[in-house]
């Protein structure tokens, strides 16, 4: 696992500004994994320079930065590498994510007193990523839009 360092940390935040994020999470895929669409708006104060996106998915399945496809060949695992940036962006990442059972990201459960499936959700510091595609550092906060698709009952 790649920690994110204090000079990446601080390199991030002086280059880019989140403006907003857009989730879309469909908990209806079954009791191991959920889908995760996450479109993230962000400024850039070096046209020109990279970044990167923290996401910790099981399977990455596209990522479009201004509407182009990134090629995937290069994601270890944890970091999409953001290249060329404009002075505004959006990046549009789809990705199939694993629940947890250990409390961090998306955990679920089911209760044996009823038998019904129920969802925790923690994203503190490095615990987003594992529910969707961020720029996971406190000092780039941002307003969230989430949806949610979950099973009838």
């Amino acid at each position: 696992m790649a920690n994110l360092t204090r000079e990446e940390a601080a390199a991030r935040s002086a280059l880019i500004e989140v403006s907003g994020y857009h989730l879309d999470l469909d908990l209806d895929q079954g009791a191991a994994t959920f889908e995760s669409s996450s479109t993230v708006r962000f400024r850039c104060t070096e046209p020109g320079a990279s970044t990167f996106l923290d996401v910790k998915p099981q399977q990455l399945h596209q990522v479009a930065l201004n509407g182009v496809e990134i090629d995937l060949m290069g994601f270890d695992g944890e970091r999409i590498a953001l290249t060329d940036l404009a002075a505004e962006n959006e990046v549009v990442v789809t990705a199939t994510m694993r629940y947890s059972n250990d409390g961090q990201g998306l955990h679920r459960a089911v209760d044996p007193a009823d038998d019904q499936h129920y969802v925790y959700g923690h994203s503190f510091l490095d615990a987003a990523p594992r529910v969707f595609a961020c720029f996971a550092q406190p000092d780039l906060p941002a307003p969230y839009a989430v949806m949610v698709t979950a099973p009838a009952a």
